[in-house]
């Protein structure tokens, strides 16, 4: 496969930080394997490579998490990019070239994490110390965590589905050092253990003093993500309520805290102008009205009638939206969480800490437990802050997802979240209904056509 080949040029690649924080990568900067770890500053720097290559678009930056709103309930998709088209409608192919460069830039990163997994540990530098290489291995290993859990969900049907026995992605853990190999693809179930143990091994190490970086909040709480898409609502729950036990992360009392480092978050990628969202695909491009940004992914209106409509109090729609003009000139509602248009500098809102409190909520709702607290005041403590009364009582699961999808909209859930409950992606009378039930050849993606034209060992997903 192409990607396979791809990652052997990223032993000939480090990206350094200049005296002014900005990563860069340019010809001068290109090492050699063995100069590139041989000591603390190079090895460091192939782990800033690998935070570096997060940031790609269709990695962590906007495009992947976009897509999965075009599928699902929250986006109006109207632009007319045709790969984004197909996916918006349900009618993606193999040689859709935006999946195509999906997966290349996804296994990119996957690459330089598996570098500084195997290679720092061996690294002869009296100036690293032992607990200095564990926490790079460490940081790499919750990185690739994110990225193969992500890709997984993409690529494979729902654990809900068929718990966990349906192919999903190769699963590439080492640094090809010889011939390169042409894996088959593991099962969703296969990558989720692996997610597991990189996560345990990144929160037994990591501390949580930046979270622009890996913390351990960040890796326990994707953890809690992982297992409420296993429905094992009892880790789901100890997992969330220890990241809300954390002192570290702190509920932030307004929605002033996009695009900052506040304590809302357990990690966020920090962006500047010079920093992926490149050809207005990423979030602040792809969520913003014409002139600044696409146009492309106005609101609902179901989403609004979800938020109580335009006469709402409800502050997550009052204070985080704005109106303009999409990419057909029609006057519409956009979100404001990313408002950067311009220079596409808006940081990337990975983890935070309120899906926390939901999935603690849904959690205990489901088993009938109150780890933490109880779902009743986790819920109310987030309509608080919404500037909404406060409920009297939880009677249904429904209400505790109703208040997800308005807390997290536009940051990359809502496709998953009801996958994995198994309901459609879209409601009666949106578009395409018909082709969004959880199962549905093309509510997944495709395995893309160059791969398995490179790769014989590669199956592709029914319907494509």
């Amino acid at each position: 496969m192409k990607i396979y080949n791809k990652l052997i040029l990223i032993f000939l690649s480090v990206f350094v930080v200049s005296c002014d924080d900005e990563l860069n990568l340019q010809p001068e900067d290109q090492l050699t394997l063995d100069v590139s770890f041989s000591n603390k500053e190079t090895s460091l720097g192939v782990l800033t490579g690998a935070y570096s290559a997060a940031q790609q678009d269709d990695v962590l930056n906007g495009t992947r998490q976009a897509y999965a709103d075009y599928m699902a309930d929250n986006v109006d998709f109207v632009g007319s990019f045709p790969t984004f088209q197909a996916i918006s409608q349900f009618n993606q192919l193999s040689n859709n070239t935006s999946i195509e460069a999906g997966w290349d830039d996804n296994y990119e990163t996957i690459g330089a994490t598996n570098l500084v997994i195997k290679y720092i540990p061996t690294v002869e530098d009296v100036a690293f110390t032992d607990e200095e290489k564990a926490i790079a291995v460490a940081e790499a290993k919750f990185l690739r965590a994110l990225i193969y859990f992500n890709m997984a969900n993409i690529y494979a049907q729902p654990y809900s589905i068929t718990n966990g026995d349906t192919p999903a992605v190769p699963l590439v853990t080492e640094p090809f050092d010889a011939e390169v190999q042409f894996p088959s693809r593991a099962t969703l179930g296969a990558v989720y253990d692996q997610v597991e143990a990189d996560l345990l091994d990144a929160a037994a190490v990591l501390g949580d003093s930046d979270n622009s970086r890996a913390t351990k909040g960040a890796a326990e709480g994707l953890l809690s993500r992982l297992y409420l898409y296993k429905g094992q609502y009892d880790l789901a729950a100890e997992y969330a309520d220890n990241v809300i036990q954390n002192s570290a992360y702190s509920l932030a009392s307004d929605y002033s805290f996009y695009n900052t480092t506040d304590s809302e978050f357990m990690f966020t990628l920090l962006n500047s102008a010079a920093d992926g969202q490149d050809s207005g695909e990423g979030f602040s491009g792809l969520y913003n009205p014409v002139p600044d940004g696409r146009g492309d992914a106005p609101f609902t209106d179901n989403l609004i009638e979800a938020y109580g409509g335009m006469d709402t109090s409800d502050k997550r729609f009052t204070e985080l939206t704005q109106i303009g003009n999409d990419a057909n000139g029609d006057e519409r509602i956009f979100t404001s969480k990313y408002p950067d248009g311009i220079t596409n500098a808006d940081n990337a809102p990975v983890l935070r800490i309120t899906e926390m409190y939901l999935t603690r909520a849904e959690s205990n709702f489901r088993e009938g437990t109150s780890i933490g607290d109880t779902p009743l005041n986790d819920i109310n403590e987030l309509r608080k802050r919404a500037g909404l009364s406060e409920l009297n009582s939880i009677s249904s699961v429904d209400q505790i997802l109703e208040e997800r999808r308005k807390e997290l909209a536009f940051e990359g859930h809502r496709r998953m979240d009801l996958l994995r409950i198994q309901l459609p992606l879209r409601r009666p009378g949106m578009p395409n209904v018909e082709k969004s039930n959880p199962g549905d050849q093309k509510t997944i993606f495709p395995i893309p056509s160059r791969e398995i034209d490179l790769n014989e060992n590669l199956t592709q997903n029914p319907g494509y």
